[in-house]
């Protein structure tokens, strides 16, 4: 279970997210949209790390994380997908998803996790988290790509392997900001499929910041509504999206595309 409990961030005068309450349980997808500005980007940064909290509580299975650093909120479950690729450019492909799995595993074992100089000195004796590394790579369609350099990579592919690296943390919250942003008609496909892969195993927390809303409507078992940092409208996408409101204010739709919808 995560929960944000009045969350809020403050820059001077302006409130960028205004007291947000939400419950996300294990096993649904909620797509958080609203228009640019709205603060979507501003509450995944509050909830991963990126971001210290003005007011309010980060809870996940209880625990409070508002205090810890984005990595410790790592390595306690929260798994975060950037907008911009986040990636060791000059290592492979291959050592990229392989050291994410070495993470996950030192970590489970108590190990070094993340800034352990272990990472570097003990992964060539470890085939299995190779192993690991190139199923992931399969799986999001970069095994012909495994010992090229990351920043090698064009954008499309460099996003598909930053699924694979959140695959590889198997994190209990996967969050995924704009997954598809700026990829071709051809590679969008196989992100939005492992999103639903990950989905129909129904025992993750999944949260979504996506404007199609072609892909909100099918993926979304929930949609919270977010407007100048404020949460609007929360509730199931059929509900959501049917608010004239929403349609009109924050969605920015028509009124022709509303009485399609």
């Amino acid at each position: 279970m995560l929960e944000t409990v009045d969350l809020t961030i403050r820059f001077g005068g302006h409130v960028a997210v205004d007291a947000v309450s939400c419950r996300f349980e294990p096993g649904t997808l909620t797509s958080i949209v609203g228009p640019n500005g709205a603060g979507k980007t501003t509450y995944f940064n509050l909830i991963s790390g990126q971001l210290p909290a003005s007011a309010g509580r980060v809870l996940l299975d209880g625990e409070d994380l508002t205090r810890l650093p984005a990595p410790l909120r790592t390595r306690r479950g929260l798994g975060r997908a950037f907008q911009l690729t986040q990636l060791f450019p000059n290592l492979t492909v291959l050592e990229n998803v392989r050291l994410a799995v070495q993470a996950r595993e030192q970590g489970r074992a108590g190990g070094g996790g993340f800034g352990s100089l272990d990472l570097f000195k003990v992964w060539l004796d470890r085939a299995d988290w190779i192993a690991q590394a190139r199923e992931l790579l399969r799986q999001v369609q970069l095994g012909d790509r495994m010992d090229h350099p990351a920043a090698s990579l064009p954008h499309g592919d460099q996003r598909k392997l930053e699924v694979a690296l959140l695959m590889a943390l198997d994190p209990k919250v996967y969050m995924f900001d704009e997954p598809t942003a700026g990829m071709s008609l051809d590679d969008a496909p196989v992100v939005l499929d492992l999103i639903r892969a990950l989905k129909a195993r129904r025992d993750r927390t999944i949260l979504l910041v996506e404007h199609k809303m072609d892909v909100v409507r099918e993926l979304s078992d929930r949609i919270v509504v977010l407007h100048n940092g404020r949460l609007v409208a929360d509730g199931a996408p059929a509900e959501v999206i049917a608010s004239p409101v929403v349609q009109q204010a924050y969605l920015g739709l028509s009124a022709d595309e509303e009485a399609v919808a």
